[in-house]
């Protein structure tokens, strides 16, 4: 194991409850005076983003909003939001929303004034060098589930229109600059968003965990935020009123995101290509891949369960761990296959070679080749 690496930790975060009454200051901090809010299709109208547009508006920054956002945005919408945010001489974004929306957020305003295609940024060496740092404009991030992390991240997930690819892009600077992580805007979640998205929290936080690659303050953060999934999320599940289990979800989420600094592996692999194709939801997506994504690593990953089994109060070391994933699957009524999800045995072939060409197969304790991948979809589906 190599003991080189290079790290970056969070940004700005302001947690709690009732914290989007901070808004108005966030952006004075940042000299934002028209912020476009960016936001999905589905929460558009919902009390919680009007109330945060009356909010802008009583502070002279106008409610201007794109919402033309859906689950695993692509270009397309893309090219929507930036002629929106142009025409609308906006100087930052606020990032509204889950995964899809605060990742197409972090986009517009990393391409709002950049002059290349944004396929030139791709998660690849040194790409994101080519942009012009200067013209990304200012990002502040509400996260209003309790999954992605994306507030935290570097990077958007961003779907090709064209061979239906999902790519990753990266700018130091699409991190943004202000996280006002409320919970109560998350109470609100129906249980099945609960569920996929709080499951998602826990396998990056999981996956991050068993990356063979070194980053010890990943590797502590991990350990916590899958503690803090497994004792709050059922609370949550049964509850969506119960703001201390919304509060530790939303901390797991963010933390999540900071431990996959040190890597994902195979469950993300498989599941990009089936998001991509299928346009399911990642989280749940995520959820049922799992448990045989376990199993697979298992000769590599065993010692680590065992110690992280006990830590969770998990009983049974890595055996008894894997059972404890199935039974918390099936107590947040997670699928047992992708073919719950619409997913067909047809495109086997093509999602393997999409699951070995995705960047997160690399963090995977296991190599995985088109037979590893082949394999794997045909016991999920």
């Amino acid at each position: 194991m190599s003991l080189t690496a290079n790290w970056s930790y969070p940004t700005a975060i302001r947690f709690g409850a009732g914290r989007i009454k901070e808004l108005a200051d966030a952006c004075q901090q940042l000299g934002m005076q028209r912020p476009l809010l960016v936001t999905d299709s589905g929460l558009a109208t919902l009390p919680i983003t009007t109330s945060t547009l009356d909010l802008m508006e009583q502070a002279g920054l106008g409610r201007a909003m794109f919402c033309e956002v859906q689950p695993n945005p692509d270009d397309v919408a893309l090219e929507a939001g930036l002629e929106v945010y142009r025409r609308g001489n906006h100087d930052g974004v606020i990032a509204f929303g889950g995964g899809s929306g605060i990742d197409l957020a972090k986009m517009l305003a990393f391409m709002a004034g950049q002059t290349r295609p944004v396929w030139d940024f791709e998660d690849i060496d040194d790409w994101w060098t080519r942009a012009d740092a200067d013209a990304i404009a200012p990002i502040i991030a509400v996260p209003t589930t309790a999954g992605t992390g994306s507030e935290v991240g570097r990077a958007s997930v961003l779907t090709n229109s064209e061979t239906h690819v999902k790519k990753i892009i990266f700018h130091p600077k699409i991190l943004p600059s202000v996280v006002i992580c409320d919970p109560e805007l998350t109470v609100g979640m129906p249980p099945v968003i609960t569920a996929g998205t709080g499951l998602d929290a826990f396998i990056h936080n999981f996956e991050a965990y068993c990356s063979p690659f070194y980053h010890p303050m990943s590797q502590g953060i991990a350990i916590e935020g899958m503690r803090l999934v497994k004792e709050y999320l059922p609370r949550a599940f049964a509850d969506g009123t119960d703001i201390e289990a919304r509060s530790h979800m939303m901390s797991a989420a963010s933390m999540g995101a900071t431990a996959f600094q040190k890597g994902l592996g195979a469950v993300h692999a498989l599941s990009h290509p089936v998001g991509a194709v299928y346009n399911t939801a990642h989280g749940m997506t995520n959820a049922i891949v799992l448990p045989a994504v376990v199993r697979f690593n298992r000769s590599a990953i065993e010692s680590r369960i065992e110690p992280l089994a006990a830590y969770l109060g998990i009983e049974g070391g890595f055996d008894g761990f894997t059972r404890w994933i199935d039974d918390f699957s099936a107590q947040l009524n997670v699928p047992q296959k992708l073919s719950e999800l619409g997913v067909d045995r047809e495109k086997i072939d093509l999602l393997a070679q999409m699951a070995v060409d995705d960047p997160s197969a690399g963090g995977n304790p296991i190599a995985l080749d088109i037979n590893a991948t082949r394999a794997l979809y045909e016991e999920i589906i």
